[in-house]
């Protein structure tokens, strides 16, 4: 004890005063006894300070890891991310299905004047062809935009009646099949007509039909 400086008996007696140490501990009266228990104790706080320091330096160090993540720029680099990188748009003019391309083909009438009217009114991006768009044929394809038309030349008001509604059912039932392919591809589907006659009798079958009249002569 006479070796032991007063502030290190003091701050032993402290050791040994928390609860930690004197629970469960035989305070031995003597001389060597209460020596050896104060320099165990010392040896103990020293590591105690020791590892709380170090702890502390180590959440510290995490801490400034996660702010350093909380403020990483999202989007900087897809692949750390997580997320797919952005898909190319596609280009203009393309349609989005490969069956949605319009593909000259020969022409299916062999009717002069439907064909000349079919060239020049839209006017047809393909002169002298039909279109094909996903198995189904079209008369034209209209220069400068996504529009597919249906031409019909024929005099419908020289038919007598019985004539022109079994012409109007077979129409209609063509119609509707160019129609949902025109609109399941992104097109427009606009029907030409020669005479406002015809025009009014379709109209009357199916008013969500677009009809013009070309004026075409037959």
């Amino acid at each position: 004890m006479a070796s032991t400086g007063a502030a290190a008996v003091a701050l032993g007696l402290c050791v040994l005063a928390a609860p930690e140490i004197i629970v469960g501990t035989i305070i031995v009266l003597g001389v060597v006894v209460v020596a050896a228990a104060i320099h165990d104790a010392l040896e103990v706080h020293e590591l105690r300070h020791r590892y709380a320091e170090e702890a502390g330096d180590t959440s510290g160090a995490t801490q400034a890891l996660g702010a350093a993540e909380g403020h990483q720029k999202p989007g900087r680099d897809p692949s750390e991310q997580g997320a797919q990188p952005p898909v190319p748009p596609l280009p203009v003019g393309r349609s989005r299905h490969p069956h949605c391309e319009p593909v000259p083909v020969p022409r299916a009438s062999k009717d002069v004047a439907h064909n000349a009217c079919a060239d020049s009114f839209p006017p047809n991006r393909y002169p002298g062809m039909d279109v094909s768009v996903n198995g189904i044929r079209f008369d034209a394809l209209q220069v400068g935009a996504r529009v597919l038309w249906e031409i019909k030349t024929h005099r419908f008001d020289t038919y007598n009646g019985f004539i022109q509604e079994q012409e109007l059912a077979k129409e209609l039932v063509q119609l509707q099949k160019e129609l949902d392919t025109a609109n399941a591809c992104g097109y427009g589907f606009i029907v030409g007509v020669s005479t406002p006659e015809h025009r009014r009798a379709l109209l009357s079958k199916d008013p969500a039909l677009e009809i013009v009249v070309t004026g075409c002569p037959r």
